[in-house]
């Protein structure tokens, strides 16, 4: 079995040394794209040796045109600003194995502010209960699953969100690993995390009553 792991990247020169560091600390092999949607502040050449797949900017088209060019039979997307599990490879290898098609890890984030203990609790409960994944949890599924659903739908924002809803209306379960991927908390540096966790939630009421998901980037932007 062949893992690819995409990692789409714009303009991350302040969070690419430690993304390869941690890369060079998993266990395994795998096959590592970098999908990068036009940098121009120095990640393209912290990334010189590595396999990079340039595309318009744009998460979802940069994803789904990695995932055209990687040659795994499994896919693992993940953020440039989240630390990997070190076995994280030999978990997915295992799920999958067993007959795992769709799934993801906990989350933890580097940031210890108030209401993140809550907040980590409660993304955890969303992928078990709810079966909703989002990019930041290492979402991974096979090949074959992600060509079904015709990759990920590609939206300003909310294209993970989206094909985590799709999964679930077709009835693909969601497996959450036992590892965490610990991640960027940036976005509740400044004010109050407990309103920012409200403001996103809202979003994604937003999105599932149907406004224009042109409208919801921008007041996603306001929020980061």
């Amino acid at each position: 079995m062949r893992i690819s792991l995409i990692i789409p990247v714009y303009n991350e020169a302040g969070a690419i040394d430690r993304c390869l560091a941690n890369l060079e600390a998993l266990e395994g092999e795998a096959e590592v794209l970098f999908a990068d949607g036009g940098s121009t502040d120095g990640t393209l050449e912290k990334l010189a040796g590595r396999r990079v797949i340039r595309c318009p900017k744009g998460r979802a088209r940069q994803m789904n045109e990695a995932a055209r060019q990687a040659g795994g039979d499994v896919l693992w997307f993940s953020h440039c600003d989240s630390l990997l599990p070190r076995d994280g490879l030999g978990q997915i290898a295992a799920a999958v194995g067993r007959g795992t098609r769709f799934g993801c890890f906990h989350i933890g984030f580097d940031y210890r502010g108030p209401f993140m203990g809550c907040n980590t609790v409660l993304s955890n409960l969303r992928a078990r209960l709810w079966r909703i994944a989002f990019g930041d949890q290492g979402m991974f599924m096979t090949r074959a699953l992600f060509l079904q659903a015709g990759g990920f739908p590609e939206l300003p924002i909310m294209e993970d969100y989206e094909f985590s809803r799709r999964m679930r209306r077709a009835g693909v379960p969601l497996r959450l690993l036992p590892g965490r991927i610990i991640t960027s908390g940036r976005r509740y540096r400044t004010g109050c995390p407990l309103a920012t966790m409200w403001r996103m939630f809202h979003l994604r009421c937003l999105y599932r009553a149907g406004v224009d998901i042109h409208e919801i980037a921008r007041r996603y932007r306001d929020v980061r």
